[in-house]
């Protein structure tokens, strides 16, 4: 495979209202069919009419973009200081939900497209239309990483291809089937086209020629399918937020035992945890005999019928109301140690004829 990256110079300064279509097709009438058409989503934005009027400079200034961010923010992710890491109304993760201010007048902030992949369609039917040449069209934003510095431009919307080259169910030179691999090939040719266009060369749209063999008969499904379901996402929040929604729902744990036995392994593992912080004396005593277990539970009062598991919980003795205060906040250690190893419990009394002071039912 030979790739090229062709600038394509002479866009100038488009407004609001501009048909990038003529605009891009009059600066490259070179364009040919199977051509990967990389436009940075700035140019989009200020033809589609996506900017806002915003003070020039002040706190005045910044009060004005905290409440656009606030307008494009679906979900806060991580803030540090003045700077914010949100989810957009896209689903895109990303500083200031995209908002820029740069190569636009100061008066005036850039919000991302308001439908990335439309964009990319319109365009690319519009080169089409008036040209006929059959391209394909990535619509790009500039984006921070988890764990590496520096930026990089990724994909906000495509059309003519597919967002995702998927290799799963191939085999490798080696005999192995690929099960996971999934390259996302639009944001790699967006970050290829941004070595061209840069961030100071006024230089928005790039070319990418040699790639596809041909486009797309059809649109396709857009860059959408690279936002990750929420539900497979492990990086849902950072770090100091994630510790504060913890610390929020320990606050209010549920008072009710698990469906299923608990692992004693992540038993063991809570109970160690906590070790060092509860009042000495404190024991917590884990029942893992089953005999044991039935008949300590038997004299359990209102032992819930789906608990599988007992953990004793002794105060020191002798013991007083400060002490008595003292080992509840620790029995409350113990329980959000547990629900963070995902073992929900309930609070209930101990077993008759034991030194327990309470009973935890896992």
């Amino acid at each position: 495979m030979k790739l090229e990256i062709l600038p394509v110079p002479g866009i100038g300064h488009v407004t609001e209202g501009d048909d990038l279509a003529a605009l891009i097709g009059g600066a490259a009438p070179w364009l040919r069919d199977g051509d990967v058409l990389v436009v940075t989503s700035k140019i989009v934005s200020k033809a589609e009419g996506r900017l806002v009027d915003v003070p020039a400079d002040g706190p005045e200034r910044l009060a004005a973009r905290d409440a656009v961010l606030a307008t494009e923010t679906a979900r806060v992710v991580a803030t540090r200081g003045a700077t914010r890491i949100v989810q957009t109304r896209h689903g895109f993760v990303m500083a200031s939900a995209g908002i820029d201010a740069s190569n636009v007048d100061k008066t005036r902030l850039v919000l991302l497209p308001e439908d990335p992949d439309a964009s990319a369609r319109t365009l690319r039917a519009g080169l089409r239309e008036r040209y006929g040449v059959d391209v394909a069209v990535i619509i790009t934003d500039t984006m921070g990483r988890p764990w590496r510095n520096g930026l990089t431009d990724v994909a906000l919307g495509v059309a003519g291809m597919a967002a995702i080259r998927d290799h799963r169910g191939e085999v490798d030179p080696y005999g192995n089937e690929l099960t996971l691999t999934q390259m996302a090939v639009v944001d790699e040719l967006a970050a290829a086209g941004e070595l061209i266009k840069g961030k100071c060369d006024q230089m928005p749209v790039a070319v990418i020629r040699g790639y596809l063999t041909a486009p797309l008969t059809d649109d396709g499904a857009g860059a959408g399918v690279l936002v990750r379901d929420a539900a497979m996402d492990l990086f849902s929040l950072g770090t100091a937020e994630a510790t504060a929604a913890g610390f929020a729902a320990a606050a209010v744990l549920p008072d009710h035992p698990g469906s299923s036995s608990p692992d004693p392994e992540a038993v063991r593992q809570a109970i160690a945890s906590v070790a060092d912080v509860v009042a000495p004396g404190t024991v917590f005593t884990p029942i893992t005999d089953d005999g044991v277990r039935a008949n300590l539970v038997a004299t359990v009062p209102r032992w819930p019928a789906q608990a599988t598991a007992l953990v004793l919980c002794s105060p020191p003795t002798p013991t007083g109301q400060v002490q008595l205060v003292r080992f509840g906040t620790d029995v409350q250690r113990l329980r959000t140690a547990l629900a963070a190893r995902d073992v929900p419990s309930q609070l209930l009394p101990p077993p008759a004829h034991t030194t327990a002071a309470a009973t935890l039912a896992l």
